[in-house]
């Protein structure tokens, strides 16, 4: 896990160690083990480096790395594989002189090409200079764990790891407008049409699954998509049959996810996603640290959940080896602390305090000396975890006119007290969706110009853009509305949230159930599978029972890692950095002037409107401080 960067240009002047430095130096957080920058002969390709060493932590594995006296790569990620694709390519005649995953890339790219990416089980942002082909090759991992920002234009294609480290080089700070009206108004912190946009002017995001192909000569560039998940294809199977190639393949994923030649640890919410994961880990003998953020006398604090499962499995040894424990506990005058660090490393806005509490716990496991955390994200996208996704499962079900199964699949999910809408406009859509998708789309569309407190003379600046960045599916079933949610918009702006977080300590964050192989077995599941007689995620509870408490396996509340925002919202010191964003957003022509009349609303994390919590986040993210 590391930092990378990269100039290339036809004016040399411009490619400089010195620039190379000011980018890596930016992204110091990212690796804090060493750093390094390169440039080639012809003074028109460097690349720059930020280390944090994970595997062979000799020097030998220090970037940028050459190969074979035509390749030179910085890489951040980690390929989980490595092992098995090295021994496959040692087969074809390949020599390795260290144990980093960084060699075996360089040499899978020199066998297959960009078709080495289909290899590769991983997490990673990368760039390759083939000097005899006179390219770099970039790429990113299939669902956007590791980021990937560039700027281009007819002198200059630069890259790195996080935009700070294109604003240390030169690059303006410009915000998009209607990227900020999106977040305002409707909390979006991504542009749902256009994977690439960021919230920055000239600063665009390769999009996850994707690879770029730029001639160093001219500078032009072409995107390409290497991986899709199958969102349609459904498999004849069985229930016992899908849960034990489930377990097989999420076994395999956990226990890749353990390679390390550093200390590796495990997030703990409470909850089943992160629960499953300490449950797979073996650890024969030695201690295993997990770190936890919990909220004493918070309604939804878990650390009553968190003692249930360290007991449980320590009690029925399924984790061979004592569980070290480690609570942190954020809280309001945290928040008001950290909070310009936790944007600034953040870079574009968020939606709630929830990334504060992710923060305290990357930041737990660094004062613990633990450089890598496993974590469960991704799980409820693809296995249907959220108690949004039920009215789809229903509407799937009852466009197929299976009424009798509707009603009783909904009367057994209100038995378990799950919180979700249905009434007449969801059986019209089950039968209309293209009209429902329209229908949605138009809400969000009025939502966004007629928001109260943003000011009318911000909008109207707008004109012709007013539909950008709005984008609602139509849905048939529930694999589109989970696809949407995993492909298009939802998991990659967690991922940012988790990479941004975890490097501010210099951790790496490592997520077993975003093993590709898993995730497309389980689009190609049944519907069913996933949310069955009454429980969401049906399929992992399957997975997991007897081998977790059932308070565990089959609790019926889901708490999405909250804190007490609410209550945190009511501080008077957090209340008047609110009131501060908001004259700032004011003074810049975005808020009208009445919003500093107005009440400020405390919200819950989850919340919808949650308007306060945006204009404190945008405020300091806007160029200047607040």
């Amino acid at each position: 896990m590391c930092g990378i960067a990269g100039i290339i240009s036809s004016n040399t002047t411009i490619v400089t160690r010195e620039q190379l430095k000011k980018m890596t130096d930016a992204l110091a957080h990212r690796g804090p083990d060493g750093q390094a920058q390169w440039i080639n002969q012809r003074g028109t390709v460097g690349l720059g480096h930020r280390r944090l060493s994970i595997l062979d932590l000799s020097a030998a594995a220090a970037q940028p790395m050459h190969y074979l006296n035509r390749y030179s790569i910085v890489y951040n990620g980690e390929i989980y594989n490595y092992i098995e694709i090295k021994e496959a390519l040692i087969k074809k005649g390949y020599h390795f002189h260290n144990s980093s995953d960084t060699e075996v890339i360089l040499a899978a790219y020199d066998y297959w090409k960009e078709d080495c990416l289909e290899q590769f089980d991983g997490m990673f942002a990368l760039a390759i200079l083939d000097k005899k082909e006179q390219i770099v090759f970039a790429a990113r991992d299939r669902f956007g764990e590791k980021p990937f920002y560039y700027v281009a234009n007819n002198n200059l294609f630069a890259f790195a790891s996080e935009m700070k480290a294109l604003w240390a080089m030169g690059i303006a700070k410009k915000t998009d407008d209607k990227m900020l009206l999106n977040y305002l108004a409707l909390g979006y912190v991504q542009n749902g049409n256009d994977k690439e946009q960021t919230f920055f002017q000239d600063i665009y995001s390769l999009a996850p699954g994707s690879f770029l192909k730029l001639d160093t000569i001219t500078l032009q560039y072409k995107t390409y998509i290497y991986w899709e998940l199958d969102k349609n294809s459904v498999q004849k199977i069985s229930a016992e049959e899908a849960i034990e190639k489930c377990r097989e393949l999420f076994t395999l994923s956990v226990n890749r996810r353990l390679r390390s030649d550093v200390s590796v640890g495990t997030s703990l919410s409470g909850g089943l996603d992160s629960s499953s994961i300490l449950a797979t880990i073996h650890h024969p003998g030695s201690s295993f640290k997990t770190f936890s953020a919990i909220f004493p006398g918070f309604a939804k604090d878990e650390s009553g959940y968190i003692k249930t499962i360290t007991q449980y499995l320590s009690k029925k040894s399924i984790v061979n080896g004592p569980i070290e424990q480690h609570f942190t506990e954020p809280s309001a005058l945290g928040l008001i602390r950290d909070f310009k660090t936790l944007c600034y490393h953040q870079e574009e806005p968020f939606p709630s305090s929830s990334i504060y509490a992710q923060f305290k716990v990357f930041e737990l496991a660094h004062q613990q000396r633990t450089k890598v955390l496993l974590d469960g994200q991704g799980a409820d996208e693809i296995l249907a975890g959220y108690d949004k996704y039920i009215h789809w499962h229903l509407q799937q079900m009852a466009g197929k006119s299976r009424f009798l199964a509707t009603y009783r699949e909904k009367q057994l999910l209100l038995k378990n007290k799950l919180s979700f809408k249905w009434g007449i406009s969801n059986y019209l859509a089950a039968y209309l969706p293209s009209h429902a998708a329209i229908q949605l789309e138009q809400n969000e569309y009025l939502k966004s110009v007629r928001q109260p407190d943003i000011n009318k003379d911000f909008v109207l600046a707008l004109r012709g853009r007013e539909w950008e960045g709005i984008h609602k599916p139509i849905i048939t079933k529930l694999n589109d509305i989970l696809y949407f949610n995993t492909q298009t918009m939802g998991l990659e702006e967690l991922l940012r949230f988790a990479d941004r977080n975890s490097m501010a300590h210099g951790v790496e964050v490592r997520l077993p159930f975003l093993s590709h192989e898993l995730v497309q077995l389980l689009f190609t599941l049944p519907a069913g599978f996933k949310i069955h007689d009454g429980w969401t995620k049906w399929l992992l509870r399957k997975m997991m029972d007897k081998k977790l408490p059932d308070e565990i396996v089959w609790r019926k509340e889901k708490v999405g890692y909250e804190p007490p925002q609410f209550q945190w919202m009511h501080n008077e010191i957090l209340q008047d950095y609110i009131q501060e964003a908001k004259r700032k957003l004011v003074k810049k022509g975005i808020l009208k002037p009445a919003v500093l009349n107005k009440k400020i609303t405390p919200k819950a994390a989850h919340e919808s409107n949650n308007f306060d919590w945006r204009y404190l986040c945008a405020a300091q993210i806007l160029p200047g401080e607040l």
